[in-house]
C-alpha cells in the first residue's frame, strides 16, 4: 500500500446536503484505504455517522461569514500541524479562507491545499479562494467552464474534473424498501395512499424552486385528481421563515389536500423509491444535481430544468427528463405527457461514487508525492 495520509477535510457544519454527502462519502474512503481521515466543522448531525465509519471529527467555528471568523485561523494552524496533516481540502468559501491563512504562516513542509468548488458562487475576490488550491476540483463539466470563464487566473494545470456519483449498491436500480418501512410510512402519511406522487427534494430555500412546483401541482390537479405534491426536505438551523411562509402559500392556493411536507428525512432512497416522478427545479444552475442521480439510480425518472449538472445528468441518463429552463408551460406539457404515458430511465453506469472517491484519493497521493 502507498504511505498512509492524514486528510483532513474542512467545511462549515455536518447537517444535510452535497457538501456534507461527498465528505462523508470521501472520508469513508479515506478509512478503507487505510488513510487517516479528519473532518473540522462547526459540528451537525452527521458527525456521529462520520465518526461511526471510522473518521475524526474536530469541532471547530468555522462557518460564520464574519470577520470574527478569522479569530479561528490560530486554533486551526495549530490543529493542522498537531495533526500531521499531509492534505487540507477546503470545501466552502470561509472554510477555504481560513485553511488558506492558516497554511500561509507553517513551515516550508506545510499539508497541501485542496479546494472543490460545490456551487456556482458569484464571481468576487471573496469567492476567488475556491480557486486557490493546488488542485482545484470541479464536480462537473459546468464547474469547471465556470471557473475557466470567470477565473482566467486559475491555471487549467490545476483543474480537475472529478465528477460526484452515486453508489449503485446503496441506490440500487428498482429497489423497494422493507415492508416494515413501507408499513411506518404508510401510517405517517396515509393521506398519500394510492396518489401518484410527484416529489420536489430538496432544502426548504427560494432558489429549489418551490413555488414552481406548487402551480404546477396546482394545473395538473383537475385533469390528474391522484396526483399530489411531495416536498421533501426541511429548513436550515435557524432560518425558519421561507418554510412558514411557503406552508402559508399551499394554504392559500387551496392545496393543502394536494401537498405534503415530509420535512427532514434521512431515508431519501426510500422516499424516491415510491415516488412516481422527481423534479429537480432550482432557480440557479445545480453544480451537479446528486438527487437527480439518486432518483434516476432506483430507476425513478426525473423532470428538471435542463442547465447545469442537472442539465448533464438528465441529457446523460434521462433526455425525456430536459425541461428548457424556465418555460412553465413546457414543464406542465412534459410532465402531462409522462402522466399520460410513463416510462422509467434505463440502468447506467455512469456517475458511480467509486470512481469519484479513487480519482479524489488519487489526487491526493499525487499532492503527497510532490515537495510541500
Amino acid at each position: 500500500m502507498e504511505k498512509a495520509l492524514a486528510v483532513v477535510q474542512v467545511l462549515p457544519a455536518l447537517n444535510a446536503g452535497g457538501v456534507e454527502r461527498c465528505t462523508l462519502e470521501t472520508a469513508r474512503a479515506l478509512v478503507a484505504a487505510g488513510h487517516r481521515s479528519i473532518v473540522i466543522s462547526s459540528g451537525g448531525r452527521l458527525v456521529p455517522q462520520l465518526e461511526a465509519e471510522g473518521s475524526q471529527h474536530i469541532q471547530l467555528p468555522v462557518e460564520r461569514k464574519s470577520l470574527l471568523s478569522l479569530r479561528q485561523v490560530g486554533p486551526l494552524r495549530r490543529q493542522l500541524a498537531a495533526l500531521n496533516a499531509d492534505i487540507v481540502h477546503a470545501r466552502s468559501r470561509v472554510p477555504a479562507w481560513l485553511c488558506w491563512l492558516a497554511l500561509r504562516k507553517m513551515p516550508a513542509a506545510r499539508p497541501h491545499f485542496v479546494t472543490t468548488m460545490h456551487g456556482l458562487h458569484s464571481v468576487s475576490p471573496y469567492s476567488a479562494i475556491m480557486t486557490k488550491g493546488e488542485r482545484v476540483i470541479a464536480g462537473s463539466a459546468t464547474v469547471r467552464d465556470y471557473i475557466i470563464e470567470n477565473y482566467p487566473r486559475c491555471d487549467p494545470a490545476r483543474l480537475r474534473l472529478i465528477a460526484e456519483g452515486v453508489d449503485p449498491a446503496e441506490f440500487p436500480y428498482g429497489y423497494q424498501p422493507s415492508v416494515e418501512w413501507l408499513a411506518a410510512w404508510r401510517a405517517s402519511f396515509p393521506m398519500l395512499t394510492g396518489k401518484r406522487l410527484l416529489t420536489l427534494p430538496g432544502r426548504l430555500t427560494r432558489l429549489k424552486g418551490h413555488a414552481d412546483f406548487l402551480s404546477l401541482i396546482a394545473a395538473l390537479r383537475s385533469e390528474f385528481p391522484d396526483v399530489h405534491g411531495l416536498i421533501v426536505g426541511d429548513s436550515e438551523p435557524g432560518k425558519t421563515a421561507y418554510a412558514e411562509w411557503l406552508r402559508a402559500e399551499v394554504n392559500t392556493a387551496g392545496l393543502a389536500d394536494a401537498i405534503t411536507f415530509t420535512g427532514h428525512r434521512s431515508d431519501i432512497r426510500e422516499v424516491l423509491s415510491q415516488s412516481d416522478m422527481v423534479f429537480s427545479l432550482s432557480t440557479k444552475p445545480e453544480t451537479f444535481g446528486r438527487t437527480v442521480l439518486e432518483a434516476l439510480r432506483l430507476g425513478r425518472p426525473v423532470m428538471g430544468w435542463n442547465k447545469g449538472g442537472v442539465g448533464e445528468v438528465l441529457a446523460a441518463c434521462y433526455p425525456r427528463g430536459q425541461v428548457t429552463p424556465g418555460d412553465h408551460a413546457a414543464l406542465l406539457a412534459q410532465t402531462r405527457d409522462w402522466l399520460q404515458a410513463p416510462d422509467q430511465p434505463a440502468d447506467t453506469p455512469l456517475f458511480q461514487l467509486q470512481d469519484m472517491c479513487d480519482q479524489t484519493l488519487a489526487l491526493y497521493a499525487e499532492l503527497a508525492a510532490t515537495a510541500g
